[in-house]
C-alpha cells in the first residue's frame, strides 16, 4: 500500500523540496514518523522564526520551500512571518496539522475550526482537503501556486489521521508527474513602444526593484542602463526586499524617498520613469504632493497583476521582468544623451553625540571595511538601514535581503535560511537589539546546525525609528521608546553562539573580519551605538 505520506514525500522529492523548516506539535507527528533519511528537518523554536528561516531559504535558493507548522496555536504564531513572506514574494508551501477527522466536528482540543481563515489574507492559495486522498493533489497545486509569478506563500491544513490512509495512486501519480510551463512573456508591441519612448526621452530613469534580482535580470538591467545612459534609483526601502541593481555602479542615483510628495519631487527631473520589478510605490508615511511632476510619465514592468492594478498612476506591462529587460536591451539603440553624473562616494562618517558610542554611520563604515566581496547581508537595523546601504553599496546579485512588509523579526531568522541555501557565501545579519527580540530563537537553530552566520547587533538602548516617526509627526509623550538592558550577546551565549561586545570602530572591524572568516558556525558581535537615525 502506498500511503498519503509516502506519496507526499515522493512529490516533495520530485520538486526538489527536501529541506523542511518546522516547529512540530502532536498533530504533525504522523507526518514525521519514519522521517526519510534523504530529507533535512531544520527545527525552529517558534513559528515566526520557522517561517522567517524558510523565507530566507526560498528567496536565496529560488525554490519553493516547505514549512511545517503546528495546528491553530502554531499557525497563529506564524501569521506575522507569513505576512512577511507574502510581501517578499517568497515561494513557501506551508502545511499545518489538524485534529483527526472523527473529532473535528466536535471541536476537540487542537481543532483548528476555520483552518484557512488565519493565513488566508497573506497566501495565494489555502485549503483543507475534503479527503485524505486529496492531500497530494492539494500540495501539488500549492507548490505550483507558490512558484508561479507573482510568487508567494500557500497553505494546506492536513488532519493528522490522513497520513496513514491509502493514497489514490492515479491522483498521486498524476500530481507528481505534471509540470507547468513558464507564463507567457510580456507583450512585444508594448515593449517596442516603450523602447521608442526611451529612445526619444530627454532624461529617462530606471527604478530597479527587487523583482529584477528574483527573476535573474541583474545583467540586463545593467546593460539597459548603460546603453540608454539611465539614472537608476532603488525603490523606497519601505517596499524592497532585495536590490535589483549594483549600488556602486556609476548610474546608480540612490534610494527614492518613501512619501508621495518627496518621491514625486525626486523624479521631477526625468520625463520618463520605467519601474521594473517593484510596486508603484510603497508609500509611508503620508506626505501629500503630486504623484509625479508635470511632464513626467511612468511605465511599470511587473509580473504581478495586482501591483499593476493598484498603482495610482502610470501604464503597466505584465510579464517576466528579466525577459522584458533583455528584450529592451535588444530593442533600444546606444543613446547619445549625456550620461547623468555619478553619485558621490561616501565621506567620513559623522561621529556620535555623545562621543562615547559609535554613530550608526561609523558602525556601518566598519562593516564596509570588513565586507567580503561575495558577502550576503540580511538586514533589519531600522535606524541605520540608510547608512548601511550608503556604506556597503552592494554590487552582486542576491546580496541583500530585508523585509518588504515593514514588520520586524525577519532578518535574524532569514539569515539562517539564506546561509543554508548559499553555503559557499558568507552571510552577515545586521540587526538592532530590539529587532532581534522578535526572532531571537533563531540563534539556537544557527548553533544547533552550525550555520556560519555572523550576527552584527547594533545596541542603541532606544526605539529610534519609532522616536523618529513621533518627532516627524510632532507627537509627544509616547511611552515605550527606551529599551534598556537588552544584552543580545548574553542571550546568544546562552543559546550556544559565541558572542562578544566591542566599543571602537577599529575593534568592530577586526571582530567582524574574524567572525566572517570563521566558517565553523555562527558568531555574534555586539556594538553600542548612539540613538538616532543614520543615513550617511
Amino acid at each position: 500500500m502506498t500511503s498519503v505520506r509516502d506519496a507526499t514525500f515522493e512529490l516533495f522529492r520530485a520538486r526538489g523540496m527536501t529541506t523542511i523548516f518546522g516547529n512540530p506539535g502532536s498533530t504533525e507527528l504522523p507526518m514525521l514518523a519514519e522521517f526519510p533519511p534523504d530529507f533535512r528537518y531544520v527545527l525552529g523554536l517558534q513559528e515566526l522564526v520557522v517561517v522567517g528561516m524558510a523565507d530566507g531559504f526560498a528567496q536565496a535558493s529560488g525554490r519553493p520551500t516547505h514549512v511545517n507548522l503546528h495546528t491553530a496555536p502554531g499557525v497563529g504564531n506564524a501569521v506575522g512571518g507569513i505576512l512577511n513572506a507574502h510581501a517578499n514574494k517568497a515561494p513557501l508551501v506551508i502545511t499545518a496539522g489538524q485534529q483527526v477527522r472523527a473529532q473535528m466536528t466536535m471541536e476537540s482540543l487542537l481543532t483548528n475550526r476555520d483552518a484557512i481563515v488565519g493565513p488566508a489574507p497573506y497566501v495565494k492559495y489555502a485549503i483543507e482537503p475534503p479527503r485524505a486522498q486529496d492531500v497530494p493533489g492539494a500540495l501539488a497545486r500549492a507548490i505550483a501556486e507558490a512558484s508561479l509569478p507573482p510568487r508567494g506563500p500557500t497553505f494546506v491544513s492536513i488532519p493528522m489521521d490522513d497520513w496513514e490512509q491509502e493514497a489514490d495512486l492515479e491522483l498521486s501519480t498524476q500530481a507528481i508527474a505534471r509540470r507547468i510551463g513558464p507564463p507567457p512573456g510580456p507583450d512585444p508591441d508594448a515593449l517596442a513602444d516603450l523602447a521608442r519612448r526611451l529612445q526619444d526621452a530627454r532624461a529617462p530613469a530606471l527604478v530597479a526593484g527587487p523583482g529584477i534580482d528574483a527573476a535573474g535580470g541583474w545583467e540586463a538591467a545593467i546593460a539597459l542602463a548603460g546603453k540608454q545612459r539611465l539614472s537608476v534609483f532603488a525603490p523606497p526601502t519601505t517596499g524592497g526586499s532585495r536590490i535589483g541593481f549594483p549600488e556602486s555602479h556609476p548610474r546608480f542615483a540612490g534610494i527614492l524617498p518613501p512619501a508621495i510628495g518627496p518621491l514625486g519631487q525626486a523624479l521631477a527631473a526625468h520625463d520618463l520613469v520605467v519601474v521594473v520589478g517593484s510596486a508603484v510605490f510603497p508609500y509611508y508615511p503620508y506626505v501629500p504632493g503630486p504623484l509625479l511632476a508635470a511632464g513626467t510619465a511612468l511605465t511599470a514592468i511587473t509580473d504581478d497583476p495586482r501591483e499593476a492594478a493598484r498603482a495610482p498612476m502610470g501604464d503597466a506591462i505584465l510579464g517576466d521582468v528579466a525577459l522584458a529587460l533583455r528584450a529592451l536591451v535588444e530593442l533600444v539603440p546606444e543613446s547619445e544623451r549625456p550620461a547623468p553624473p555619478a553619485r558621490a562616494a561616501p565621506g567620513e562618517p559623522p561621529p556620535a553625540d555623545p562621543p562615547d558610542r559609535l554613530s550608526g554611520s561609523e558602525a556601518m563604515a566598519a562593516l564596509a571595511d570588513a565586507w567580503p566581496q561575495d558577502g550576503i547581508a540580511a538586514v533589519e537595523p531600522p535606524s541605520s538601514l540608510g547608512a548601511l546601504r550608503n556604506r556597503l553599496r552592494l554590487s552582486e546579485p542576491g546580496s541583500l535581503y530585508f523585509t518588504a512588509s515593514g514588520g520586524l523579526g525577519f532578518a535574524i531568522a532569514a539569515s539562517v535560511g539564506i546561509a543554508l541555501a548559499q553555503a559557499a557565501r558568507p552571510v552577515v545579519c545586521v540587526v538592532g537589539e530590539g529587532s532581534a527580540q522578535y526572532g531571537i530563537t533563531a540563534l539556537w537553530t544557527a548553533a544547533a546546525h552550525r550555520v556560519p552566520v555572523t550576527f552584527l547587533v547594533l545596541r542603541n538602548d532606544d526605539y529610534s525609528i519609532l522616536r523618529w516617526f513621533a518627532q516627524s509627526g510632532r507627537l509627544t509623550g509616547i511611552p515605550g521608546l527606551e529599551l534598556p538592558g537588552l544584552d543580545v550577546a548574553a542571550v546568544a551565549r546562552a543559546y550556544g553562539v559565541p558572542a562578544r561586545e566591542v566599543a571602537t570602530r577599529e575593534e568592530l572591524t577586526a571582530a567582524l573580519r574574524e567572525a566572517i572568516a570563521d566558517r565553523d558556525g555562527p558568531s555574534l558581535v555586539q556594538v553600542p551605538v548612539a540613538p538616532g537615525m543614520w543615513t550617511e
